[in-house]
């Protein structure tokens, strides 16, 4: 007897795996699978955010997932360091694997590699058929030819240090390291007195890293520190897109109905590429919908991609900015001088709630990019006229 499920996840990355934890939550009486090719949900990452950035009903459902929490944390420039206060937290993915496991037991397939998907239905590597009402993309990016993007890449070592490290917030950004070709900064997350999240970031032009020489980096910048690792513990790295511009009809056409999640639906914030609140709010609108059919979900999505996609135009021009003005290896001085502003307006900047008065803050004064550039950035909207050096 073949199954129909009520709704099928392909991919159990984040914004998947938080469809099927708020599903559980507020409808456990549905047919729900959640798949995973891998051998393990979540795969191995680190997803972190803001406490302003969601609501206290969001943080209430959401806190069992949470592995780490900070009261504030640091930025470094080479002209500016400050500390910025208010809630920091951080998921890893094997509290996120753990969890899900356990809640979702019977619902969660690993192993399962997609060769085909449709709205309705998935086929797997072996040739098995499984059927849904809906079935929700959540694979990850897919690049586009109606989105220009830079990007953002990074390796993260977590290690064991032979003595206590001293940190007792995270450093988000590190920007007094050697620039390079675009934007360099250092993230460290301290998740007891002698382990750490290190990991080299960089805000290029090419959706390519150079893992070894970032993993050098990582070396480099704990020797410098006078940290001595004892052991890498294990290893993430990714690529994530940063949007500079594009045409959401055709990108949304593209998808002919196929309800889509995560990155995969350009649900992220457009210049930190930070995907959870917005993981969060796309769960809560899925698990609240009368009809889960394959089209009702479709339009929910697009409709929520279409919401954010107006909200963002700011950050888009503010991208444009950092990527298309002045020389990639001054583009520390863009974030240099936000990070002098005020720490309201930082925090609604990450929550992407900026009001008219905070982009009017952010663009005044003196530009730390060429005005002339600057200007002619800021008019380019459409993406088959932005070249950017890859």
């Amino acid at each position: 007897m073949t199954v129909r499920y009520d709704v099928m996840l392909a991919g159990a990355g984040l914004a998947n795996g938080l469809i099927a934890w708020r599903l559980h939550q507020q409808r456990p009486d549905l047919k729900v699978l959640l798949l995973e090719q891998g051998d393990r949900l979540g795969g191995n990452h680190t997803w972190s955010f803001h406490e302003a950035d969601l609501t206290p009903a969001q943080h209430a459902w959401l806190a069992p997932l949470v592995s780490h929490r900070w009261d504030g944390y640091q930025v470094i420039f080479p002209e500016r360091r400050r500390r910025l206060p208010g809630g920091y937290m951080s998921i890893a993915a094997h509290d996120f694997a753990r969890v899900l496991s356990r809640t979702l037991a019977g619902q969660v397939r690993t192993g399962a590699r997609i060769t085909q998907l449709t709205p309705t239905s998935v086929t797997l590597e072996d040739g098995e058929v499984l059927e849904a009402g809906a079935v929700i993309d959540g694979r990850g990016a897919q690049s586009s030819p109606h989105l220009a993007l830079g990007y953002q890449g990074f390796v993260g070592q977590e290690v064991r240090l032979s003595r206590p490290h001293g940190l007792t917030e995270p450093i988000l950004m590190d920007a007094s390291v050697e620039q390079g070709q675009g934007y360099r900064f250092v993230y460290v997350l301290p998740f007891s007195a002698d382990t750490l999240l290190i990991e080299d970031t960089h805000y290029v032009d090419g959706p390519v890293i150079d893992a070894a020489r970032l993993r050098g980096n990582i070396s480099a910048y704990a020797q410098a520190r006078g940290w001595s690792t004892v052991e890498v513990l294990r290893e993430e790295q990714g690529v994530l897109p940063i949007t500079l511009a594009g045409d959401l009809s055709a990108f949304w056409h593209d998808h002919a109905g196929q309800p889509v999640s995560g990155l995969r639906a350009g649900l992220f914030h457009p210049t930190t590429g930070y995907s959870l609140p917005h993981a969060v709010r796309l769960a809560e609108r899925i698990a609240s919908a009368p009809d889960l059919s394959a089209a009702a979900l479709a339009r929910i999505v697009a409709l929520e991609a279409e919401r954010e996609w107006r909200r963002q135009g700011f950050f888009r021009l503010l991208n444009r900015m950092l990527f298309l003005a002045g020389k990639p290896g001054d583009r520390w001085k863009v974030m240099q001088r936000f990070y002098g502003l005020q720490a309201g307006l930082i925090s609604r900047f990450y929550a992407g709630r900026l009001t008219p008065l905070d982009k009017l803050r952010i663009v005044s004064g003196k530009p730390p990019v060429p005005l002339g550039q600057a200007i002619r950035a800021a008019g380019l909207t459409q993406p088959r006229k932005i070249r950017i050096s890859a």
